[in-house]
């Protein structure tokens, strides 16, 4: 029988089947992906196999079907291992926050540099823009706004608790597998109770302490929309390791450094000072935002020494 996974904790799957029911289900021998040593073989959003047990009401995933893509990061806690977040994705939308709390530029550029490496396009939402009533957190968020726009990414500005842009949003989600990621208390779990109150996911507080959200979804999750469509949830995270970023290769995931990474003298450029280097100029110009060149050494020097630590 064929299904999809759209529950993972850990030992056990939830498996839709292709008339709308769900089984229970756990995996047979091991499966590998591309010989990477996974902390989860089967992720939320693939296409399974399953055999039903005897005289049980669980099954038995058997197969997983080739996928066309799937966000891979770093385990925090196994260095040398990785976690699928999800497969079969049809777009991202980071939730970023600028304010209570605020998301790291570090955190988003790493989440980006995966989905380039994935071929997965992705779409930043601000979320609670109700905040931002400042002149300085205007100012703020222009700043954020055109550091992005620079690298060609397209930005929304919603409020899960105003209902700014939800209906955007949807129009953006019909008929599409979305995945939803972004630091605990960027409001994720709000904006999805937003887009299908049917839902009705559970939500957090900030903390008053360290100003970050608390964990609320402690594993992935698919769910049907009622407009069309399926929306994965996944878990908060506050720290995002990437996998197997060839130093030769990371430039080409940050698409405002590759556009002048063409006109550098040499193929091999690292854009650390060689001569002829044609993103340095671009830099000093303001072309390319100091933030996101930051971000790029970071990962550089993290390929070069294969730490790929998850940093904030």
């Amino acid at each position: 029988m064929k299904g999809t996974v759209t529950k993972s904790t850990g030992s056990w799957y939830e498996v839709k089947n292709e008339d709308g029911t769900g089984i229970a289900c756990r995996i047979r021998g091991k499966f590998r992906l591309n010989n990477i040593k996974t902390t989860n073989p089967v992720a939320v959003g693939d296409h399974v196999r399953y055999e039903l047990e005897p005289k049980k009401d669980t099954g038995v995933i058997t197969h997983i079907y080739p996928r066309k893509n799937y966000l891979l990061r770093r385990s925090i806690n196994l260095s040398k291992q990785y976690h699928i977040l999800a497969a079969n994705i049809d777009q991202i939308f980071v939730t970023a926050t600028l304010v209570s709390p605020e998301t790291t530029t570090t955190f988003i550029d790493r989440i980006l540099v995966t989905a380039e490496a994935y071929h997965i396009p992705v779409v930043i939402l601000i979320n609670k823009i109700d905040l931002l009533d400042t002149p300085e957190r205007q100012a703020l968020k222009q700043n954020f706004i055109e550091t992005y726009q620079k690298a060609g990414y397209r930005i929304l500005e919603v409020s899960a608790t105003k209902g700014y842009n939800i209906g955007l949003l949807k129009t953006m989600m019909q008929d599409k597998t979305s995945m939803f990621t972004g630091h605990s208390g960027a409001g994720k779990s709000s904006l999805i109770n937003a887009v299908d109150p049917d839902l009705n996911l559970k939500t957090g507080q900030i903390s008053n302490i360290h100003q970050q959200g608390k964990h609320i979804t402690t594993f992935a999750q698919m769910f049907d929309l009622n407009f069309g469509g399926h929306i994965i949830d996944t878990p908060g995270i506050r720290g995002f390791g990437v996998v197997d970023m060839k130093p030769e290769e990371l430039d080409s995931y940050f698409p405002e450094i590759f556009k002048y990474k063409q006109a550098c003298k040499f193929n091999n450029c690292k854009h650390t000072g060689e001569p002829g280097c044609a993103v340095k100029p671009a830099l000093q110009k303001g072309e390319i935002p100091l933030s996101r060149y930051k971000s790029y050494l970071q990962l550089l020097e993290e390929a070069e020494n294969d730490s790929g630590f998850p940093y904030r």
